[in-house]
């Protein structure tokens, strides 16, 4: 199925909302240190209930673990900075869909390296509106790479 990363995740019930969506659509989810909270925090398992169990979590050290682990993925990358709208993508099981954390988004090393595979999720073009929340992000475009497979699950 799909892969969710999450690169340095901040916010524990973010995580655990994301978990959740990933248990209930059979996604993996990839989480990238260091982490703003501990895997056993109580918020962070308060918010995926009891859904932990259906999980399928493999946590790296650093970016640069994941993607030596992972380099033969096809990488989305979701960031307000991209220049094509997340439905525009032809998008098949297996792909990795990366997130960055919730204060600074991803890395422009890492946009750079992908340039043709950055992906936004339009939206109003206000300074004040910076952002959807992650969790409702890693949402939005798992669904939308689910329509395209006839949500084959």
């Amino acid at each position: 199925m799909f892969n969710i990363v999450l690169v340095e995740p901040e916010i524990p019930s973010n995580t655990g909302n994301i978990a959740r969506t990933c248990a209930v659509t059979g996604c993996n989810l990839h989480l990238i240190k260091p982490l703003g909270f501990f895997i056993d925090d109580k918020s962070l398992k308060r918010a995926g209930l009891d859904y932990w169990d259906m999980l399928n979590v493999k946590v790296y050290e650093n970016l640069d673990h994941f993607f030596k682990e992972n380099e033969n993925g096809n990488f989305y990358l979701a960031t307000t900075k991209g220049s094509k709208n997340y439905t525009t993508k032809n998008y098949n099981k297996n792909d990795y869909f990366i997130f960055g954390k919730e204060t600074k988004g991803l890395p422009v090393d890492v946009l750079k390296r992908y340039p043709n595979n950055c992906i936004k999720i339009p939206m109003l073009e206000n300074e004040k509106a910076r952002s959807l929340n992650l969790a409702n992000s890693v949402a939005v475009i798992i669904y939308e790479a689910l329509r395209q497979i006839n949500f084959d699950i």
